[in-house]
């Protein structure tokens, strides 16, 4: 099953094994079965605590393989072949059951230790099931968030489930997005969500009052000399700058990394050749985490107020949490998010049959008809993408003509399976109650409406920047949203500054983004070294 490359390179991870690990395997006469069989087979033979254990009274759901810690009873289910972007996620479920450190702070450990079902009374276990595409790109930090948990706490268990392997269950439980997580049988999330939002999701469900307390200790920090509002390549390019300066340097964000977070392949990043979102989000954190930063995630602001109109004289920072940050300056870095249709049926069938990412949820769509909206580059590449998986794909483009490279639509015309509409105004998305059947347009050119049948709807017409909350801030926006900044990154407002793909600046790029962030924090810091401190103005 494993090459002999790879054979070589685990068999060094798993050096690290501390305590004995169980394989547990359920089998049916698939072919996956038998690859799941050879895998666990390969594995066990690298590792002397590596032992496999055949057992079909094991679980009802086949095939599946079990990582199993027989003294603590932990256990980490793998429900087909967990290959692709989640053999990264065996890897950790193996390391992490056997004794290997987990890159975690104590008191989340501790945190993570303590957790019990809210329903004690009939179910002591915390039963995850993580629907997956082996192509996506965002699944593999869910089902490895959850699967540490599991290894940390034998009353909670998880299992990654591939939906393509388990067409029946996605069909069944009507899943048309991934990743979906399950929590003892009912929906407990969709799309990517991290180790923090899920202990804050847990938390919720169980009344615990450490929400309104967290929200308490915010308002108790000192403030700030710079805070960083967003956590994406501008935020963590200023961050960096601001805290090289020596300057007290908080950055609040709703989570780490931004879009890029769900951006697949990376390839003009100038000096690294090739990378996925994810990585690059993770690095992004860490290198921030190498100075002296105060980064606190899982916080959305809401509302902004300047200098002037405060009686301490710092700019104030309103979070949904009620909370209240406060500094000398700030740096607005929040980015933007994929635009939608805002159409009918849109909102209703989001998550079934409408879906962002064609590289997480097309696995989910094969062999059915779908459509595309939008004719740039991005929804172009994305017809490509899904025209090996899918039965059929339609582009419906608003305008006259096409916005992407040309050598993207010459591929796109030459698949076969790619029909592409242009000047065609998408009106209405169609469904049973359940899921997408249908969409409608209008055909701008006779005005007449049209009907295409379907089963899946990917909306790639760019971005939105993410500045509602700075309405009625006095901070100058465009007339699409986007922040107004001078060649210092300078809003309109005093002390506030701005960055990245939610300014006016052209051409949204990580490396863009990036530059931004730092030229709005070297703005920034002019700014301090020119201004009084409020203490000092008092």
């Amino acid at each position: 099953m494993l090459d002999q490359t790879m054979k070589t390179q685990l068999k060094a991870y798993l050096e690290n094994l501390k305590t004995d690990v169980h394989l547990v395997l359920s089998l049916d006469d698939s072919d996956t079965a038998q690859k799941l069989h050879a895998l666990a087979n390969d594995i066990a033979s690298l590792n002397d605590k590596v032992k496999v254990i055949e057992d079909q009274n094991a679980s009802s759901r086949k095939p599946i393989m079990q990582v199993i810690n027989p003294s603590k009873e932990t256990a980490i289910g793998f429900a087909g072949l967990p290959m692709g972007h989640e053999f990264t996620s065996l890897v950790l479920a193996l390391l992490h059951s056997g004794g290997h450190p987990m890159k975690l702070e104590p008191e989340v450990i501790q945190q993570i230790a303590a957790l019990e079902s809210a329903d004690t009374a009939s179910n002591h276990e915390l039963n995850f099931e993580i629907f997956i595409s082996l192509s996506c790109q965002n699944c593999p930090d869910v089902v490895q968030a959850l699967n540490m948990m599991a290894a940390i706490n034998p009353n909670i268990k998880t299992t990654m489930i591939d939906g393509g392997a388990f067409q029946d269950e996605i069909a069944e439980r009507n899943i048309m997005a991934v990743p979906s997580v399950y929590l003892n049988g009912e929906v407990f999330a969709q799309g990517r969500i991290s180790l923090a939002e899920i202990l804050a999701k847990l938390r919720l469900m169980s009344g615990d009052a450490s929400a309104e307390k967290e929200a308490a200790a915010l308002n108790e920090k000192e403030p700030y000399e710079v805070l960083v509002v967003g956590g994406g390549p501008a935020g963590a390019s200023a961050a960096i700058y601001a805290a090289r300066k020596g300057i007290r340097t908080g950055v609040v964000a709703d989570r780490f990394g931004g879009q890029v977070m769900d951006t697949m392949g990376i390839e003009n990043f100038i000096s690294v050749k090739q990378t996925e979102g994810p990585k690059l989000a993770a690095a992004l954190e860490e290198h921030v985490k190498e100075y002296d930063v105060d980064i606190m995630n899982q916080q959305k602001a809401d509302n902004i107020i300047s200098a002037e109109k405060t009686e301490d004289g710092y700019i104030h920072v309103e979070l949904e949490s009620g909370a209240t940050l406060k500094s000398r300056s700030v740096i607005l870095s929040t980015g933007a998010r994929w635009r939608e249709m805002n159409v009918p049926g849109e909102q209703e069938y989001r998550n079934k049959g409408v879906a962002y990412c064609p590289h997480c949820d097309g696995p989910l769509f094969k062999g059915k008809k779908v459509a595309v909206i939008g004719g740039g580059n991005s929804g172009i590449e994305a017809a490509i993408d899904l025209a090996g998986l899918v039965e059929h794909v339609t582009v419906l483009e608003f305008a006259e003509t096409l916005r992407a490279d040309q050598v993207l639509v010459d591929k796109a015309n030459s698949m076969g399976n790619i029909k592409i509409i242009k000047q065609a105004q998408t009106t209405e998305v169609i469904g049973d109650g359940t899921r997408v059947t249908a969409l409608h347009y209008i055909d701008r050119e006779s005005g007449e409406t049209q009907v295409v049948e379907l089963a899946g709807i990917f909306v790639q017409i760019g971005l939105v920047p993410n500045s509602e909350f700075l309405k009625g801030s006095g901070i100058e926006l465009s007339n699409r949203g986007e922040i107004e900044v001078s060649a210092k990154g300078e809003t309109s407002v005093a002390g506030i500054f701005a960055a990245g793909d939610v300014t006016t600046v052209p051409y949204k790029q990580i490396i863009i983004a990036m530059g931004e962030g730092s030229k709005a924090s070297l703005g920034a810091f002019d700014y301090l070294i020119r201004t009084p401190v409020p203490s000092e103005v008092a």
